[in-house]
Formats: C-alpha cells, sequence, structure tokens
C-alpha cells in the first residue's frame, strides 16, 4: 500500500460516549487504524481487543457498542449505505457483529465521524443524538417500552424526517440473547445480541444528522464510475427479476437444490415452497421497492397486508416459513413484522422455535411447559404466540430468549438436532448436501452466519471441485465478503448478483482515499481482520479447540430422507480433512489457533503482546 497520506473517505473523528458518566468526547481517527485496518468490521475488531479486558460481561458496563463506517460510506458508490455494529456478544460470549443498510451510516458520516464507541451504563433510559459534531445524551423513559416502528417514528418528529434513527425494542429491553437493532423501519443487524447489549445499557436509540461534507480525494472520477456502474447494472439480464423479489428469488432455488431449512433442518425441500415463493410475494403482497443509500438495485420488498407494512427477504421467510414447516406467506409475513416491531432477530427467531417444535415433538417439552400451546411443526398460530413469550420473556420463553447454547444446557438430549455454531444459530442454508457451506458456517467469526461465505451456490454449481479447490475458494469468499466488504462500507450484492467486478471498488477507494490499494493490499487487510478476530475468541474462551469450528451433528448424523438429493449427509472425514486445510492455508495450527509468525507476518505483534498479557501463548 502506498504510504501517500489519507486524502479523503474518513472524517478523521471518532465519537466516544460514556453512558455511566453520561459524557462525550472526539478523538482522532488513528492513521494507523486506517491503514491496518480500513474501517467498518477491521475498525472494530481491533478496538475490542485493544480496550476490553477478556471474560468481561456481554451484559455489563465494561462491553462496548461501536457502530464503524468504511471509507466509501456516504460516498457516490454503489451500495454504500451500509454501516457495521459490533461488540462482545452475549450469545457466544465471542466477538459480534452484523452490518445493516438504509441511511444510518452515510449519515453519520455526514454528521462528522468515522465510528462510535459506546461505553459505559445508562441508570435509566436514554437516547444518543448526534448532529454535525455535537452529541447529546437524552432521557428516553417515555420511549422504553415502545415498539421499534412508535420508536423511530417519535424520534423523527421530534429530530426531523431527514435524521437517521437506530433503535431496539422490547426484546433488546428484556435482554433476548439474539436481540438486534432497527434502522429504517425494518433495516436489522447484529443478529448475535447487540440489541440487548444496548438494552443492558438502558440505551434505546441513537439519532444522527449530518450536513457536513465528506471529504473526497476525487469526487468527479467518483461520480463518473457510478454513472457508468447504474448503466451496466440496469441493462444486466437479471435487473428486472431482481427488482421483482430481491432475494425471495432464493426460496424456489433452496428448494430445487435440496437446500432450505426445513423442520428444524431435518429436511432440505418443502412441499410448501411455491406457497412461500417470491412469486406469491409479488403478486398478492408486495407492493413497491426500496433501497438503501445510493443502491443502484434495490432489494427491498415492501409488502402491505390489511394495515401492515413489512419488508420481507429470504432469510426471514425460510426461517419462519419452511424450517418451522409453515405454508402461509400471509402469516408468515406477519411473524416478520412482529420480528421487526419487537427488534428480535428472525434468522434466530425461526431456529429458536424450529428446536422448541422438535423438543415438543420428541416429547422432551410438554403443553405444561409450553403454557398449554400445542407447538406443533406448521402451526402458525402457536409459533406466532411463541414470539410474544420469547421476547417478553414468559414461561418457556425465558429460556428460548438465551439461545440455542442455554437450550441445550437444559435439555442435552436436543444437541444432537440443536442448529448452531459457537452457540449463534445456524442462518437459512441447510447444509446437508454442501461440506463446504458447513465449513463457512462453522469458521465464521460471528458464529453461524452466512453473510461472510455464501458458498453454497459455488459448490452447487461446480459439484467436481476438490476438497482443496474448495477450501482455498471459500477462504477467498469469506476474505472479499467478510473482510474486504465488511471494511470498506458498501453492500456485496452488487458483486454477488451482478457480478460488478472488483476492480470497481479497488478504483473507488484509490478515488476516495487517494491510497494506491492493490487487490493484494487488500487481501491482506482482510487476512489481518480474521486473525485480529480468531484472537477475540481464543483471548475470550483462554483456550482454543478444533470441535468449536465443528457445524451442527445432524448434517453428519442424519441424512435428508427426501427430495433429489435424499440420503445426502455431510461426511464426517471429508469434513475433517477440509477443516484442516481451511487452517493451514490461514496460516493457523492443527487446533485452529493463528501462529506467531502468521501475525507477525501481518503485523500483528500488538495483538501477539496482547493475548501474552493475558498469559495465552500462541504457537510459533
Amino acid at each position: 500500500m502506498s504510504q501517500h497520506d489519507i486524502k479523503g473517505g474518513y472524517t478523521g473523528k471518532i465519537l466516544r460516549i460514556n453512558l455511566s458518566r453520561r459524557k462525550y468526547k472526539i478523538e482522532d481517527t488513528s492513521r494507523d487504524l486506517i491503514k491496518r485496518f480500513l474501517g467498518g468490521r477491521g475498525f472494530i475488531a481491533k478496538i475490542l481487543i485493544d480496550e476490553t479486558e477478556p471474560k468481561i460481561d456481554p451484559l455489563g458496563p465494561d462491553n462496548k457498542v461501536i457502530f464503524a463506517t468504511g471509507p466509501l460510506t456516504g460516498l457516490p458508490v454503489a451500495g454504500s449505505g451500509k454501516c457495521v455494529v459490533g461488540c462482545k456478544s452475549p450469545e457466544s460470549n465471542g466477538y459480534c457483529d452484523g452490518n445493516f443498510g438504509g441511511y444510518f451510516g452515510p449519515m453519520l458520516k455526514h454528521a462528522g465521524f468515522d465510528a462510535v464507541i459506546i461505553e459505559g451504563r445508562s441508570e435509566r433510559p436514554v437516547y444518543i443524538y448526534i448532529e454535525d459534531g455535537t452529541c447529546e445524551i437524552i432521557d428516553a423513559d417515555d420511549l422504553w417500552g415502545t415498539k421499534t416502528t412508535e420508536c423511530e417514528t417519535i424520534l423523527k418528529e421530534r429530530h426531523g424526517r431527514e435524521c437517521a434513527v437506530a433503535c431496539i425494542g422490547p426484546a433488546g429491553e428484556n435482554m433476548v440473547k439474539y436481540a438486534n437493532i432497527i434502522h429504517d423501519y425494518g433495516r436489522a443487524g447484529g443478529r448475535p445480541g447487540v440489541g440487548a447489549v444496548l438494552g443492558s445499557k438502558k440505551l434505546k436509540a441513537i439519532v444522527v444528522k449530518g450536513s457536513l461534507d465528506i471529504p473526497v480525494n476525487d469526487l468527479d472520477t467518483l461520480i463518473s464510475m457510478l454513472k457508468d456502474v447504474v448503466n451496466r447494472l440496469r441493462s444486466s439480464q437479471i435487473y428486472d427479476t431482481w427488482i421483482r423479489q430481491g432475494t425471495m428469488i432464493t426460496i424456489l432455488w433452496s428448494n430445487e437444490n435440496s437446500c432450505l431449512p426445513v423442520l428444524n433442518f431435518r429436511e432440505g425441500v418443502f412441499e410448501g415452497a411455491e406457497k412461500i415463493s417470491g412469486d406469491v410475494m409479488e403478486r398478492f403482497l408486495k407492493y413497491r421497492t426500496r433501497g438503501c443509500y445510493s443502491c443502484p438495485t434495490p432489494c427491498g420488498n415492501i409488502c402491505r397486508f390489511g394495515r401492515h407494512v413489512v419488508e420481507l427477504d429470504y432469510e426471514q421467510v425460510a426461517m419462519l416459513g419452511a424450517n418451522l414447516g409453515i405454508d402461509d406467506l400471509l402469516h408468515v409475513a406477519y411473524m416478520v413484522k412482529l420480528s421487526d416491531e419487537y427488534g428480535v432477530d428472525t434468522i434466530s427467531l425461526g431456529n429458536v422455535i424450529g428446536l422448541a417444535m422438535e423438543l415438543y415433538e420428541k416429547k422432551l417439552i410438554t403443553k405444561e411447559d409450553t403454557g398449554g400451546i400445542e407447538l406443533r411443526f406448521g402451526d402458525a398460530e402457536a409459533a406466532t404466540r411463541m414470539i410474544e413469550m420469547i421476547v417478553y420473556r414468559k414461561g418457556i420463553g425465558d429460556l428460548l430468549a438465551e439461545g440455542v447454547g442455554k437450550i441445550v444446557e437444559k435439555y442435552p438430549e436436543a444437541r444432537r438436532f440443536a442448529m448452531q455454531c459457537k452457540n449463534v444459530e445456524v442462518s437459512a442454508y441447510n447444509c446437508h448436501i454442501a461440506p463446504g457451506m458447513a465449513l463457512a458456517y462453522a469458521t465464521s467469526p460471528i458464529g453461524a452466519h452466512h453473510k461472510d461465505a455464501w458458498f453454497i451456490s459455488i459448490e452447487i454449481k461446480n459439484p467436481n471441485m476438490s476438497i482443496e479447490e474448495k477450501v482455498q475458494k471459500l477462504i477467498w469468499m469469506q476474505n472479499i465478503r467478510g473482510g474486504i466488504f465488511e471494511c470498506i462500507g458498501t453492500c456485496r450484492l452488487q458483486w454477488v448478483e451482478f457480478g460488478l467486478d472488483l476492480d470497481y471498488y479497488i478504483n473507488a477507494l484509490r478515488a476516495a482515499t487517494g491510497m494506491n490499494m492493490t487487490m493484494n493490499d487488500l487481501m491482506t487487510i482482510a487476512e489481518r481482520v480474521y486473525n485480529v478476530i480468531r484472537c477475540y475468541w481464543i483471548r475470550e474462551y483462554g483456550h482454543w479447540r478444533k470441535e468449536y469450528d465443528y457445524p451442527p451433528e445432524r448434517w453428519f448424523n442424519e441424512p435428508l430422507s427426501k427430495g433429489p438429493r435424499k440420503g445426502a449427509k455431510v461426511d464426517r472425514d471429508i469434513y475433517d480433512k477440509m477443516l484442516q486445510l481451511y487452517y493451514k492455508y490461514r496460516g493457523w495450527n492443527e487446533n485452529g489457533i493463528p501462529r506467531v509468525e502468521t501475525l507477525r507476518k501481518l503485523e500483528l505483534d500488538d495483538v501477539i503482546e496482547n493475548l501474552r498479557k493475558f498469559d495465552i501463548e500462541l504457537p510459533d
């Protein structure tokens, strides 16, 4: 990377807020932080490992919540509306982050900040108001208990319709371990429990309003590049279908390829898939499309039924529909609406309710446990009632609000069919047919999530790939999706779905920042970020075993019983070989611990010293 001065892309300021003291201060964005970690996830990972002690209570005052933008956030770049939020997870006790689109990230940059670090804990409900380099902590007793739509509406009426609001709902207030944050009436982020951490801090919302210019090295080039990209993307063959259905096109694709989550991931095909498909949504529910800031390919499916308006995507519908055996899209949409209003993650929610339904089916829990509810697959009314019980921690909902890991502690028999990695629930791809995607879930830096590597499409398109090719391709994909895109501040869907060349982002970074980065530079930053996050996990756990990088037992032991891939399951020996190759290519030892040599090569001597300070030795 060129060592020339950074000429744009950053405001150069970070806002640090201490809720315990109700004080804030403004700090310079470190040039070392920028050049080694770029932004977004990179900033969050480095700040967390530097500024928090090991084994802190995730729901205690010592945890920090960090909102971080990237160098392209808020600039005229395709999909530049992303912001990443992270903290220590109350569900996994490890690293946790999530990105969300909309307008919050760009507004934060226009308010003058690259990132916000939230520390301490308020004694009473508050919200934070940020505007053009200033900050105010405001009492929020009147907002506590409101659902997300009501909260956002009140705050926009109070501070102006143009402001951006990120808030928690009752799920976050009640510290449901997979509560998230909601922005722009349905944009969600932080599924491994960011909402619960904000709830523990009594922080109801962050409101941002900005009118400051973001420094840019070469604005004319950025605008010219964006115009060209918009024309290319809108002439793509997939554009019309994408605008009509967005990610909902994946329902039928997953069903056709035996990778739809069905009945707590027991099966990969669902007889009712067509009834909850993008085709049905398009015909009966959808009334418009919306996108995030600077998005040339909007994917938001805004649906209306009765007095309800909700945005639908694949993950939500697959997890609250097929995974629960529910084939009524209208009722699935209603459950999604409830989840967004409560501020609870739909992926984890569908996973947890699916596990509870299987526990009921196997008579490990009874009607006495469920408060008289017959919790059967396919029963939409029962699933809906369970959502409220979880959010308000009523009855068995108090246990289910803790997530799959705690459920397994109470019901050890459930380990055989609990769908999680590192105590974070698997998102909506069944991996009986896809060992590479199983590895992607198991090695994801935040627990079982597809955002780092949607590898299943590559496996399906290339069934004859060797084990070595799969692992190398997976690491390449993780580095791009979870390393580069999570740091630069843009959406990856233009690359994933439309084939936008990665050179576009490299050239945009040069035009925005003046830094002469190459793809090799960006890949090095990605490797650096993945290694810091892995070191954070090791530090928090105090040790590491390769078993932590294994997918759910169901994929090894229970083959599919129907569909074109009947009999398919993940071969454990093949998975073992893939995992060891993964460690080798990452520069980690046979247990998945980064080697000193690897960290030094990535200029992470300070991270080595951080772990040694806490008596954690790394292999040579």
